[in-house]
């Protein structure tokens, strides 16, 4: 990201980051705002009043007649730093939507669709060659540019069952599937140079399966640990590529993805949670997913084009959060029936740029409003974070906004009368 300013005008999109230049562009996280609020977590997490779609294997965590929904919406106001140069960006996309029932006894069902990955990005950059230059005639100012735009959605559907009140194992489909094209140029300022033009537009479909694992044991009367794992199958891509040119001798056409073996990474999550239900519960997790072999480097479309070498490496992240509901049954006081959270995060990249990692440190907060009866509620949340450390990567300090619609209800239940 060295030498290439970044403009982010005003605006709103789904995705916009320097960063998105490389593979499939910015990996959505993966959970709603009840997640988001506690810095991430959620591979252990246990609850009756969300649904938590980062483990299959807690959605039989439930009333066993409820039905339950989330709506997600997620925005994100960005200063972009570079040496002298601030850039501010807003952006905002649907995060979530996602509905979970029961099916039999200790077993429920979930589906739902969300993003999965985003691409926006426009940079550029001026040069200029010299008389004398032993690449290059002279042809005086020149411009680079670089554009791109584009998201992979998922599709889920997930199932679990729990055994003995304590183990509870699940199992997730997800089809990814989107579109991502990219954009380079180089301008004379001499028009009687021609500028030529290179492009790729990928249609990306994938398929693969998660995971799931929860173990609870009581501490205490009140008090539960609950132990939690998720893996993720690599998924190799299909679809098809398509790259253009101006200048017809470097016009590639279409081909099949399949063909260039090139495929989304792994992902294992491990956590452990501490929880006293309807009061307070604290989490801690460890995400690892591997993209080293997804063959990104050696393919046009996925590798960066620019002078600055990207690399496919190993994503991590350790996250941790915490909530905390003062009474949930008080009558008097609307605030002490609302839940609070906070949380912090580090997250390491699935890229390197220049042989570094990109990383991110933030922290989150937020809260849940309840909404007339049973867990009905709006979950709001906020996280301050930055990305990229060091003088050659763009810095990115950004502020997100977070909105849940948590919708919950009791099915067939029968009147009674009396």
């Amino acid at each position: 990201m060295a030498g290439l300013p970044l403009y982010a005008q005003g605006g709103t999109d789904s995705g916009f980051s320097p960063y998105s230049v490389y593979g499939v562009g910015d990996l959505h996280f993966s959970g709603t705002a009840y997640n988001r609020s506690m810095g991430g977590v959620g591979v252990a997490a246990r609850t009756k009043r969300f649904v938590n779609i980062m483990n299959p294997a807690s959605v039989t965590e439930r009333d066993s007649l409820s039905f339950m929904a989330d709506f997600g919406l997620s925005g994100r106001s960005t200063l972009y730093v570079q040496g002298d140069s601030r850039n501010l960006k807003n952006i905002m996309n649907i995060n979530d939507f996602v509905i979970s029932f029961p099916l039999w006894r200790k077993t429920a069902f979930m589906v739902g669709i969300m993003p999965f990955s985003d691409m926006g990005f426009n940079m550029s950059y001026a040069d200029k060659t010299v008389d004398g230059d032993e690449n290059i005639a002279y042809t005086g100012n020149r411009t680079y540019s670089a554009s791109g735009n584009g998201s992979i959605n998922q599709f889920f559907a997930g199932g679990g069952i729990t055994f003995w009140n304590r183990l509870s194992i699940g199992a997730q489909y997800t089809l990814l599937f989107g579109s991502l094209n990219k954009k380079s140029s180089v301008t004379f300022n001499d028009a009687s140079y021609r500028s030529p033009v290179l492009g790729d537009s990928l249609q990306i479909t994938a398929h693969t399966v998660k995971l799931g694992v929860q173990w609870e044991q009581p501490v205490s009367h009140s008090t539960y640990l609950t132990l939690g794992a998720t893996y993720r199958l690599k998924a190799k891509m299909k679809g098809h590529a398509t790259g253009y040119s101006n200048i017809s001798e470097m016009d590639l056409g279409q081909h099949e993805i399949s063909d260039d073996n090139v495929s989304f990474g792994d992902e294992l999550g491990v956590g452990f949670s501490f929880k006293n239900p309807d009061k307070w519960s604290w989490e801690m997790d460890y995400v690892r997913s591997d993209w080293s072999s997804s063959g990104f480097d050696a393919v046009r479309g996925f590798r960066n084009n620019g002078s600055v070498p990207f690399s496919a490496s190993v994503a991590q992240s350790v996250r941790t959060g915490f909530e905390f509901t003062p009474n949930r049954n008080d009558i008097r006081y609307f605030l002490k029936r609302c839940t609070y959270r906070a949380g912090a995060y580090f997250d390491q990249s699935y890229y390197k740029v220049g042989g570094k990692n990109v990383s991110t440190i933030g922290i989150s907060m937020g809260m849940t409003l309840p909404v007339f009866q049973g867990a009905n509620g709006i979950t709001l949340g906020v996280d301050l974070a930055r990305r990229g450390f060091g003088s050659n990567l763009v810095g990115e300090n950004y502020l997100g906004f977070h909105v849940g619609f948590n919708i919950y209800d009791i099915w067939f239940r029968k009147t009674q009368y009396r």
